[in-house]
């Protein structure tokens, strides 16, 4: 990886002054909390959000990380927030929540006396479907990564060699990426969903997706899990597990996992 990035990033929180990093845990934004802590000590401070439309598991690890990194967090539980017009999982979802929740994060860090609120974009994410970004424009969130000229190797890369150990850690995405848009979504169904991929996480499944299509699960997995998955007593485990959880059909995914797939027409 070229260092000139990681000094321009440096650089910038530098010239940032202080930071309230949006923390989700996750490669990139553990790599710029981690570097804001460094170069800013006590001017900079995680927060994290805390949502239905979120793993538990991912908060745990990302209350792990930030206590592992040094940094005071600050947990926001928007369980309660009124997010209505998301519940019918339009195409701006992601426009609508990150203007809801990012406002709040913004005052949050006013109240707080940090100058900038920023978040974990990248250069990479200019190529995929994303209206959340219009958002964090429009809010003045700043994207120091992104600025920095920073793809998601380039973080992976610098992450190892900080020794964090995010650095190969699966994309992580809110599960509302799991439906297609105009779905009504509501609780039970996220939940359905977060114990499916949960038990797919703890039979040694990495990267993956479980798409919901009505009462049909869509299991997306990298090729190299494809064939494991053909072994019949796991297969029939999983099954059997996604049946309970409410289910009616598991499918599987012949083109793998692919971030983003629900964003593609038909």
């Amino acid at each position: 990886m070229p260092d000139h990035k990681y000094e321009e990033l440096k650089r910038l929180l530098r010239e940032m002054g202080s930071v309230m990093v949006a923390f989700s845990g996750g490669v990139d934004s553990t790599l710029l909390l981690k570097t804001a802590i460094d170069e800013l000590q006590d001017r900079a401070i995680a927060i994290t959000i805390r949502a239905p439309f979120h793993s538990r598991a991912e908060l745990s690890e990302a209350r792990q990380m930030a206590e592992e990194i040094g940094a005071r967090q600050i947990v926001y539980d928007a369980r309660q927030l009124d997010l209505g017009a998301i519940a019918n999982n339009p195409p701006e979802r992601c426009y609508i929540c990150k203007q809801s929740i990012f406002s709040i994060c913004r005052s949050i860090a006013v109240e707080n006396g940090f100058s900038w609120l920023a978040d974990g974009s990248n250069s990479d994410d200019l190529d995929d479907y994303r209206p959340g970004r219009r958002a964090l424009e429009e809010l003045g969130v700043r994207s120091p990564l992104l600025e920095a000229g920073m793809t998601k190797a380039d973080i992976r890369e610098l992450s190892r060699r900080l020794g964090l150990r995010t650095w190969n850690k699966p994309a992580m995405t809110c599960l509302l990426t799991r439906f297609p848009h105009g779905v009504r979504i509501t609780e039970e169904r996220l939940t359905m969903v977060e114990n499916c991929e949960e038990f797919l996480r703890k039979n040694g499944f990495a990267q993956f997706r479980v798409r919901v299509h009505e009462d049909t699960a869509r299991i997306e997995l990298e090729d190299a899990d494809l064939v494991r998955f053909m072994d019949e007593k796991l297969r029939a485990a999983v099954c059997a597990f996604f049946h309970t959880e409410g289910f009616r059909r598991v499918t599987l995914d012949l083109e793998g996992y692919r971030c983003g797939s629900m964003n593609q027409p038909g």
